[in-house]
């Protein structure tokens, strides 16, 4: 899987890219947005075994800007359903509008390739960026699960969930 707009690529992580994504869910200033301020204390061997193990249903991805990796995605597809994520992990990147146009690429990717009929995601009540770029692009809001889950350090954290069908505006 290759997609590309302008000098944004989006691509399959392979395992040479299992030490960027080591080094990113590692640290926990770039995790704790997603309730990981410890990092994910990831094995780079497991890693490997996973990108090794995908399968066009579900992939992790790489974000690329001029050839450099700045961000990641990923995509589960069940009963034509996709859940996805997002991280501009370079945070040098981040308010730049690259999440938007990649979201935007991904997006096109399921609906006219991959035949979904929905496209699903959550964030961090807290994330409101993220939920403003969301909305801007056309999901909606389906509900807020308050105290939906602890993280690392034990406080109760609030998730916006959120959909697109096929049939979307934008």
């Amino acid at each position: 899987m290759y997609l590309k707009n302008e000098n944004l690529v989006i691509r399959q992580a392979d395992e040479n890219d299992a030490k960027i994504l080591c080094k990113w869910w590692n640290d926990g200033k770039i995790m704790a947005h997603a309730g990981f301020p410890k990092g994910l204390n990831v094995d780079i061997d497991e890693l490997i075994d996973t990108l090794s193990n995908e399968t066009s249903n579900a992939r992790r991805l790489i974000i690329e800007i001029d050839n450099k990796e700045i961000g990641e995605m990923s995509y589960k597809i069940v009963n034509k359903i996709a859940e996805i994520g997002i991280k501009i992990c370079d945070f040098t990147y981040q308010e730049k509008g690259y999440g938007t146009k990649a979201i935007e690429l991904l997006i096109k990717y399921l609906f006219e390739d991959m035949k979904v009929n929905k496209i699903i995601l959550d964030t961090n009540l807290n994330n409101t960026r993220a939920q403003h770029v969301y909305e801007k692009i056309g999901f909606k809001k389906k509900g807020i699960r308050i105290d939906s889950w602890k993280d690392q350090l034990g406080v109760l954290q609030s998730t916006v969930d959120y959909e697109l069908n096929r049939e979307y505006e934008k």
